[in-house]
Formats: C-alpha cells, sequence, structure tokens
C-alpha cells in the first residue's frame, strides 16, 4: 500500500482513498471474496462490471488447492486469475480454527488436518507470510488467533498475546515490495484489551488495522456497541479494516462507527439459497408468491438482472436447479452491496451522512416482501 489519504468525515463515517500497486480503492469499500481465487459464480469480468475495486483471496484454501507454489509459478494470483485490481489475502488463520476440528496451538503456530484429504499440516506465521508473499497479493494479514465468543477474559488476554507475539514474527518476515501488512487486534469485547493489542500493534508500526475475532457468537448489539466505541480510538491516519462481518446493516453501522473496509461471503452464499438482498429487506425467491410475480427483484434496482428478469422466471430457475439462478443473485446481491457502499461515500463527502443512514434503514428494516 502506497499511501491512505482520509478525504472527508461525516460524524464518525469516513471516506478515504488507499493508493496500491495495482489501483486505487475509494472508502468505505466492500471486498467481495474469491475464496479460491473466485467469487463464486462471476466471472472477473462481471465483478470490473459490478465496480469491485477490490478482491479476497483466502490462504488456506489456495495453499491446499492447487498451492502456493504453483499460484506463483503462473505469475501470482492476480496473472493467475486475470484479476487486475487490488487483491487482499487473509492469514488462514480464522479457516484453521474454524474448519479443523483437530488442530493443536503452539508458540510455533497451528497444526492442522486438512477438511480435504486429512493430511496434516503446519501453518505458523513464516508460513503465513511465506504464503501470501508467492499469491502476491496487495494488502497481507498477519497471522492470528481467533477465539470463539463467548470466551473468558483470561483466555482472551491468553490468545491476544499470542496473536501480538505471532505479528511480531510476521512483521519481520520480507514480503514483495508491493505488499503492506495489516495488523489484527484482538481482545473480544473488552475495550481495555482491545486497546492494549492496538497500542501494542502500533509500536510496529504497520500500515493498516484490522478488527478481527467480532461475529463469531457474540450478539449483534454488543458488536455495534463495541464498534460505536472503539473505532473511532483507531489510528485516523491508516485504513480500518473490520473482517468477515457483513449484513446489509452490519456493514451500515461500521460506516456509522468509523470502519472503512469490509467482507462477507453472505451475498453470494445466501444467493445460492434464494435470498435477493433488496432495498426493502431480504426476498427469499423460492416462496409460491413469486409463481406469477412480473416484478424485478427489486423494483429501486438498476442492475441488469432486475432491469431485464422477473422474480416469476428466476423463482423457476431456482426450482429446478438451474445454475444461473444462482448466479444472478450473486451478481444482484453484489451489485446491492457495492450500490450502498458508493452512496455511503457520496453522502460522507456531502456530509450527510447521518441523513442517508436513516433513509437506507427505514426502508431496509420496513422488510416488505
Amino acid at each position: 500500500m502506497k499511501n491512505f489519504t482520509l478525504q472527508a468525515q461525516s460524524g464518525q463515517a469516513r471516506a478515504g482513498l488507499i493508493e496500491t500497486a495495482h489501483g486505487p480503492i475509494e472508502t468505505p469499500i466492500f471486498m467481495p471474496v474469491g475464496t479460491r481465487a473466485s467469487v463464486k459464480s462471476l466471472w472477473q469480468e462481471e465483478l470490473d462490471e459490478l465496480g469491485a475495486q477490490i478482491i479476497l483471496g483466502n490462504t488456506y484454501h489456495l495453499y491446499l488447492r492447487p498451492g502456493h507454489e504453483l499460484v506463483e509459478k503462473m505469475g501470482g494470483l492476480h496473472k493467475f486469475m486475470q484479476w487486475n485490481k487490488p487483491i487482499l489475502t487473509d492469514s488462514g488463520g480464522f479457516q484453521v480454527f474454524s474448519l479443523s476440528d483437530l488442530n493443536k496451538i503452539t508458540e510455533e503456530g497451528v497444526e492442522f488436518q486438512s477438511h480435504i484429504d486429512g493430511s496434516r499440516h503446519m501453518l505458523s506465521p513464516e508460513k503465513s507470510m511465506e504464503i501470501q508473499k508467492a499469491l502476491g497479493s496487495d494488502i497481507v494479514m498477519i497471522f492470528d488467533e481467533c477465539p470463539k465468543l463467548p470466551a473468558s477474559k483470561d483466555t482472551l488476554r491468553e490468545s491476544m498475546e499470542l496473536t501480538l507475539r505471532w505479528a511480531k514474527r510476521c512483521r519481520d518476515y520480507e514480503l514483495q515490495d508491493h505488499q503492506s501488512l495489516f495488523a489484527i487486534v484482538q481482545g473480544g469485547l473488552h475495550l481495555d484489551l482491545r486497546q492494549e493489542c492496538m497500542e501494542r500493534m502500533m509500536e510496529m508500526d504497520f500500515p493498516g488495522f484490522a478488527l478481527g475475532g467480532l461475529s463469531v457468537g457474540e450478539k449483534n448489539e454488543e458488536m455495534v456497541e463495541f464498534l460505536n466505541e472503539f473505532s473511532p480510538c483507531m489510528p485516523s491516519e491508516k485504513p480500518r479494516y473490520l473482517m468477515g462481518v457483513g449484513k446489509p446493516l452490519d456493514v451500515l453501522n461500521g460506516i456509522r462507527a468509523g470502519i472503512d473496509m469490509f467482507d462477507c461471503v453472505l451475498p453470494t452464499r445466501n444467493a445460492r439459497n434464494g435470498q435477493f438482498l433488496t432495498t426493502h429487506g431480504p426476498l427469499n425467491i423460492k416462496k409460491a408468491r413469486y409463481l406469477e410475480d412480473s416484478q424485478p427483484p427489486d423494483p429501486t434496482c438498476d442492475c441488469k438482472v432486475c432491469s431485464k428478469y422477473s422474480r416469476s422466471y428466476i423463482r423457476h430457475l431456482f426450482n429446478v436447479g438451474e445454475y444461473l439462478a444462482g448466479q444472478m443473485i450473486s451478481y444482484h446481491n453484489l451489485y446491492f452491496y457495492l450500490r450502498m457502499v458508493k452512496k455511503a461515500r457520496a453522502a460522507i463527502l456531502a456530509d450527510k451522512f447521518d441523513e442517508f443512514y436513516k433513509e437506507f434503514y427505514n426502508a431496509y428494516t420496513e422488510n416488505r416482501w
């Protein structure tokens, strides 16, 4: 990351610009998740068409298949998947803890069993950096421990201390010149632990800060309250990233609290279950009420799906198992997210974010479907 410029603020909400070797990122931004070098069901050209500025790749999954050595041999992740804009890779830590029932955490790292073939592997801070360096992403995440909530404060402190020790080892690993390493602040919902973790991370001079360990078991209102209290304490001159939190109102509340970057698999995962995300709340296309409904999925949306196709047609596709249904809903859902953050940014630049927030929140919670 070459630079971060804070361009405007409206309340706590921020608009900024992140410059990378593969292009600029205007914040606040939502990042589609391309777990295995692909955002499920969509072509890279469609992501471009949607206005995606940055996507994610997953270190754990790409390490297991096809292997980071192969990706590096093929010219790195950008060239391998033909995506010429910025890429962020997560460290693999979350997947090691969430996908592997059999894992062993030591000072060295995490020994885990592959969910694919049962083979055993060791993922350490250095190994995570090696993989992400080979992938060639623009933004690299430190390797951290992500404990599930609820957890005792003592457990969270132990986890935080381990994350801090691992962070130093990640920082000391030499990455490619164009790569920037972001810290991950842990500490559960304890403001004092988070503050201590952040201050100690700041001493290591990371160019960006992420909040990990949220939306992993705590109540939604607890997360929102925490974000409102903690986000304004984060360094104002560096990007703030809320990891893996992605219901529309969660993103909106995160922006309101001063967060810049978001990601979540929800838009494409829910699409595969038949859920459109619309201005007036989620719409389940499987319902019988849409059998003869000639309306577009979201009458307020101008994406190519809503501009051409009816609820009746897409319901038919979904019910007979046509892949096109999932593609259409995924396309629309990502358009919905990217339009939301684009409008939020415009509102911040005009110093009218509160008005935008209330209008979006009231319409979405109306949930008329």
